[in-house]
């Protein structure tokens, strides 16, 4: 049976990252759709590239069935999020991220996407690879300085730069 990924996308995302995984899960015959964490299918990489999205984070609420994981794909997500916390998408992100968890779906991401999982209260004891600079703010889990991290259905790698330790464990998960 092919498995589905839903690939959350921040604005701005960080290109590196978001690309990294969009070419494993194409190689690897992985079907994936990506969902701009934003009102509109237009976002931008961190280094101003538009990039189109297939949909927007509000239409995949109560769509979890359709996918097997969810990849939190990081850009400036941490003072973004903060500045833009009381918006639609940022509540709708929180949302999906609980819906995901509460099915036991996979969950994937770098950087600042255990902080998103923290934020999201599904983080309860978990070993998770985050980026050294929000390290500090993971109190329910367990932040590692490790490049990357499998605890239970969490995948997590430290930044862009370390998904490469990360993505043959997502991709033998996801085959």
């Amino acid at each position: 049976m092919e498995k589905k990924v839903a690939i959350l996308a921040v604005n701005p995302v960080n290109g590196y990252g978001l690309f990294q995984y969009l070419e494993a899960f194409f190689e690897n015959g992985i079907s994936y759709k990506v969902f701009a964490v934003a009102d509109t299918k237009e976002i931008k990489s961190n280094s101003g590239i538009t990039i189109i999205t297939d949909d927007i984070i509000k239409n995949l609420k109560g769509h979890t069935d359709d996918y097997d994981a969810l990849v939190f794909s990081c850009g400036d997500a941490v003072p973004v999020f903060q500045q833009n916390a009381d918006k639609s998408y940022n509540i709708d992100l929180l949302k999906v991220v609980k819906e995901f968890h509460k099915k036991g779906k996979i969950m994937i991401g770098h950087c600042a996407a255990a902080l998103i999982f923290e934020i999201s209260g599904i983080n309860d004891n978990n070993k998770l690879a985050i980026h050294p600079l929000a390290k500090a703010a993971i109190q329910k889990g367990i932040a590692t300085d490790e490049k990357a991290v499998i605890d239970g259905n969490f995948y997590t790698a430290q930044s862009e730069n370390t998904l490469n330790a990360l993505i043959p464990s997502v991709i033998k998960a996801l085959k």
